[in-house]
């Protein structure tokens, strides 16, 4: 199952968390929460992204957003105006659906929920709403956001943090509904000839790095720790930024300068070591999905090297050939390489890329 969001301050996120706990509740289903549109903010710049075609894949959807004058978040809007292939073939007619939203004050919530319900159900899709499931828990004396059509927070009401300890239990208990809503229905809603057109039609899930790196021969090693204060990658609209040097089990792989220390050979094994280690970032950065790897943009190359060596452009093959063995075209990419008097840990090579990512 699919829990969808865009989270603009955390209200949304916070509630999304609740409601796939409450859908993993019991071990029986799993729930993955992804976004529409990628955010810097700390604690959402680590959840995936979604696509528009892989929506047909799940049994059900939990959709998520923010209030924005008795309507539905722009980025969630904009992602579902992306649907219409998946309307004219039918391919989430039958999917269960709700909804979940964060609401500020609490003006217009009502209106919100109606209009999400209004863009879910020209899709066919079957959508629970809430009740007043979970209410007689709540801390009367706060006041509580939530609603018969969903669970909702009032996120601009700072007296108490929000979510609130009953807004965050309704969530749950919705997710955990839902659930039991999903395992009933799966399996028991015969398809369409459209429908299956439509599942035809629908890109399928891309193999994973490992998957494709494991069919080259190769192992995806270890997500490598950062050694000071850093993070392992950054993510700035559509592209991610790694940088990695040649770890190996811990250790620098042939540490020292090529051409004195290390020969083109060993070179040759670090270059594979740091980009496997870069992929690995790579991997974290889209949840392991392939696909959402649009493009390699980038790769630059540093080597550890004395004043005359002049062969760093052929060892840095080794990466290139790398990327377009498991991207294919989108492979493909500009590239950079030069010399160093030195390289932090004595690392033979170093090297920064940048992909462009869904």
């Amino acid at each position: 199952m699919l829990v969808l969001i865009y989270s603009d301050t955390g209200g949304t996120y916070a509630l999304a968390r609740e409601v796939a706990a409450g859908i993993t509740g019991d071990g029986s289903v799993d729930a993955t929460i992804k976004q529409v549109k990628g955010s810097p903010k700390s604690d959402l710049k680590d959840v995936p992204v979604a696509t528009v075609a892989e929506l047909a894949r799940y049994d059900g959807i939990a959709f998520g957003s923010p209030v924005y004058f008795g309507n539905i978040s722009t980025p969630m809007s904009e992602f579902l105006s992306q649907t219409g292939d998946l309307w004219s073939a039918h391919a989430l007619e039958g999917k269960p659906a709700t909804v979940f939203m964060s609401a500020g004050s609490g003006a217009g919530k009502e209106l919100a929920f109606q209009s999400f319900w209004g863009s879910l159900a020209v899709h066919g899709m079957l959508l629970m709403p809430n009740g007043i499931r979970g209410v007689e828990g709540l801390d009367k004396t706060v006041p509580q956001g939530n609603s018969v059509l969903g669970a909702s927070t009032l996120a601009s009401l700072k007296n108490v943090e929000r979510p609130t300890l009953g807004e965050r239990q309704i969530a749950r208990d919705q997710g955990r509904a839902f659930a039991r809503v999903v395992s009933a229905l799966r399996g028991a809603l015969p398809a369409s000839s459209s429908e299956v057109a439509a599942v035809t039609e629908v890109p399928k899930a891309a193999i994973t790095i490992r998957e494709a790196l494991a069919r080259m021969g190769l192992a995806l090693p270890p997500l490598p720790k950062p050694a000071g204060n850093y993070s392992p990658f950054v993510r700035t609209g559509n592209l991610v930024f790694i940088n990695q040097y040649a770890l190996k089990d811990g250790k620098i792989l042939h540490p020292g300068k090529i051409g004195v220390d290390v020969t083109d050979a060993q070179a040759k094994e670090s270059v594979q070591a740091t980009m496997l280690n870069v992929l690995s970032v790579l991997n974290e950065a889209v949840g392991g999905d392939l696909g959402r790897v649009k493009q390699a943009v980038q790769l630059t190359g540093v080597f550890n090297t004395i004043d005359t060596y002049a062969d760093h452009a052929r060892l840095m093959n080794t990466a290139s050939d790398l990327a377009a063995d498991l991207l294919g075209e989108r492979g493909h990419h500009a590239r950079m390489t030069l010399g160093a008097n030195s390289v932090p840990g004595q690392s033979p090579v170093e090297i920064q890329a940048i992909f462009e990512v869904e």
